[in-house]
């Protein structure tokens, strides 16, 4: 494009140096751009080139890209007359070298007679809004005179005029000689022809990619080019459209599933297709089945990107997807994690068992590793037994050390060969990705010091290329044994804080709160290891027990203290997408679950269901830290609940705070009207009580009641306050 440009730039000046002065065509005055001095100062680009001309050159090369193929002819015209540019039907039409246009005038090509009406026509078209038709006889070099239609209009940049020009009596053969060579072309290519358009749909494909695929042509066409891909190819697809809407092509690896369901490897030329104005219509590939290929070692070397074994993407394959996560992560801020993964006791079993023995080890070993990662991760073989992973999308470390942890188990299971029963262990290296940092050679170094590292603390584990990574996995992995050991040995322990009724003065409710009594660490709050339970998913298992427990002791409160009695229990966004199966168990009325707005904030078609569930074992719900949030209203109007509970830290400034005070006094005012019963957390003065009670607020529950109590402790607190409201 530039050397197209930078020759249509020397022509167009030579010819104004041949020609300096434009003519009026026979008084005709011709609309110039007026001089640069007098002008406003234009925008200046990079190197001193201004911005008007920089997109003058774009407009010549953008005419060659866009009509140098096209059946008719093409020209651009400068003011003074001069051909600036020609495309390949114009040229011809006129007899000359389209690479030697610059110096003809395009009025020398008009019959004589007709020259003053061609002067006059031009002069018009270069002074209208819209493009001027016209019907003159042109000379061809060879004297020919052919009659022609133009249709010219000024270019709209100032510099020239495009002009348009069609044989009066051979545009429609014209176009069906045109369109009858593309056919021949497209459909005798030995190479799959493949156009998708803006929605990823395929809007047309030729002979070969339909056979390649097993397909008829008509079965291809309208279907999404996602339907041709496993999960492994979908979780790809995203990221290149992405990048064929920004406009860059690209030759790259795919795999496509073949109508009777096995893969087909191919290489693909991919470029994007926008219209004149810029705007994205779809992408055409070329696209190469690389089994047809290997019959050439060094082609098959250059472009086969799987592994023969395996079927594994192989180390090229591998690199190129590598590059692309990487640049996904930069764009969306997400962590991306590479694992380096090798096969302990593979060589020694490959020995004693032998070389096809070892093979089907292999096999079966990347099969049971591929089983614990998601369609969009990649797993490669680079050599022998060491197999790499990519992880990207991650919100967290945790992420990474469950797949991490998941591979371990699964290979840590025997493998059968042949009747015997072998054991395998694996060592894995773990390199997170720092962004924008773009040095995968240091990348994948690290992830293989990280496994080596592994393998010298005596294999089936993994760690860390950083040191502060590995401390900090050390710890989790710490943590999460001993949250598996708390829930086997019962070392949770629950306590219940007193909520009571404004209006009456009675403990009508009660919430229970987590604790964890650690045999090392003494009593812990949820806030010391919840965190660690929700990044592992030990917070489903540890919430059923929680459930479990809470209900069973409202079982005897109902009996005990009131038959209406009430007990409040949290559950975070990971137990709302669970079974409800802990849910299930009778003695479930009474019971109420608090969420907080975090766990509004994803699949609500789940969350409706779930609440539904809830709902029909006679479970209440409470919007729990409302004022905390910022969206509480809005979820107000969606969801139905039954209880709204203020922010503690809203409760504590309103003994001193009027404008807290008359947020407070809203919201229980607003609750009251949509039918919601109001509890206010975090109660810690006489003075807060009394403005709660002023102010209508039905429930409320802190210090200044009590703090959470043990059972024997609560049932003695209740029987009390009881006793003082009966006197």
């Amino acid at each position: 494009m530039v050397r197209k440009t930078d020759s249509a730039s020397r022509g167009r000046q030579h010819s104004v140096a041949a020609a300096p002065h434009a003519p009026s065509y026979q008084g005709h005055q011709l609309a110039e751009p007026a001089p640069w001095s007098e002008r406003a100062a234009p925008d200046i680009a990079p190197c001193g080139v201004t911005v008007e001309r920089l997109r003058y050159e774009e407009e010549q090369a953008y005419f060659n890209e866009l009509h140098l193929l096209a059946p008719i002819g093409y020209f651009l015209v400068g003011f003074d007359g001069t051909i600036l540019q020609a495309n390949l039907a114009g040229a011809e039409m006129l007899g000359i070298a389209r690479t030697a246009c610059a110096q003809y005038r395009f009025r020398s090509f008009i019959e004589p007679a007709s020259l003053a009406d061609f002067d006059s026509y031009f002069s018009k078209a270069l002074n209208a809004g819209k493009p001027k038709h016209c019907r003159f006889h042109m000379i061809h070099a060879r004297g020919e005179a052919v009659p022609v239609t133009l249709l010219a209009s000024a270019d709209g940049s100032g510099q020239a005029c495009r002009i348009v020009v069609e044989r009066a009596a051979g545009r429609q053969a014209a176009l069906e000689q045109c369109e009858e060579r593309f056919r021949r072309m497209v459909h005798s290519a030995q190479e799959g022809i493949w156009e998708i358009d803006a929605s990823a749909t395929t809007s047309f494909v030729n002979p070969k990619m339909a056979s390649m695929l097993g397909y008829r042509i008509e079965d291809m066409l309208g279907r999404p080019l996602a339907s041709f891909m496993d999960e492994e190819g979908k979780g790809m697809l995203a990221d290149n459209l992405e990048r064929r809407r920004s406009g860059i092509a690209e030759r790259h690896q795919f795999k496509f599933i073949h109508k009777d369901g096995h893969a087909i490897w191919t290489s693909m030329a991919t470029n994007p297709i926008f219209n004149g104005a810029g705007c994205y219509l779809g992408a055409l590939a070329l696209v190469t089945d690389l089994a047809e290929t290997r019959q050439s070692p060094e082609l098959a070397w250059e472009l086969a990107s799987f592994d023969a074994l395996t079927g594994l993407p192989n180390r090229l394959m591998f690199m190129d997807r590598l590059k692309l996560e990487t640049r996904k992560a930069d764009r969306q801020f997400s962590l991306l994690a590479l694992l380096s993964i090798d096969l302990n006791q593979f060589a020694d079993i490959r020995q004693r068992h032998g070389g096809p023995a070892g093979d089907a080890l292999l096999v079966e070993a990347t099969r049971r590793l591929a089983g614990c990662m998601r369609g969009t991760d990649m797993l490669a073989r680079l050599e022998g037994d060491n197999v790499s992973v990519v992880l990207g999308g991650l919100d967290h470390l945790a992420s990474v050390e469950r797949v991490a942890q998941a591979m371990l188990g699964l290979l840590a299971q025997p493998f059968d060969l042949d009747g015997h029963r072998v054991a395998l262990t694996a060592s894995i290296g773990v390199a997170m990705y720092r962004p924008q940092s773009n040095q995968l050679d240091a990348l994948l170094a690290q992830a293989d010091q990280a496994m080596h590292a592994a393998t010298a603390q005596g294999g089936n584990r993994y760690a860390y290329a950083a040191p502060e990574l590995q401390y900090a996995a050390a710890a989790r992995q710490q943590m999460t044994a001993d949250l598996a050991r708390a829930l086997a040995k019962t070392e949770f322990h629950i306590l219940y804080q007193p909520i009571e009724s404004l209006e009456t003065g009675e403990v009508v409710m009660a919430e229970a709160l987590l604790r964890w009594r650690h045999p090392m660490r003494g009593l812990l709050e949820p806030a010391d290891f919840l965190p660690f339970a929700e990044s592992t998913g030990q917070i489903v298992d540890i919430g059923d027990w929680v459930f479990r427990e809470t209900t069973r002791q409202l079982r005897q409160w109902r009996t005990s203290i009131s038959p209406s009695f009430k007990v409040c229990m949290n559950q975070s966004a990971l137990q709302l997408k669970a079974d409800a199966s802990a849910a299930a168990a009778d003695g479930c009325e009474g019971m109420v679950i608090e969420i907080n707005e975090s766990a509004l904030l994803g699949d609500t078609d789940l969350l409706t269901q779930r609440l539904a569930q809830y709902r029909a074992l006679g479970i209440q719900i409470a919007l729990d830290d409302f004022g905390a949030g910022v969206s509480s209203l809005s979820h107000l109007k969606h969801v139905a609940f039954d209880y709204l509970k203020i922010d503690r830290d809203s409760v504590a400034r309103i003994d001193h705070d009027d404008a807290e005070l008359a947020l407070c006094e809203a919201i229980i005012a607003m609750a009251h009207k949509l039918g919601l019963k109001v509890v206010a957390e975090g109660v810690e003065t006489a003075l807060q009580r009394a403005l709660l009670t002023d102010a209508k607020c039905d429930y409320a529950q802190g210090y200044w009641f009590a703090h959470p109590l043990e059972v024997a402790d609560f049932d003695l607190m209740a029987a009390t306050l009881t006793a003082q409201n009966m006197h």
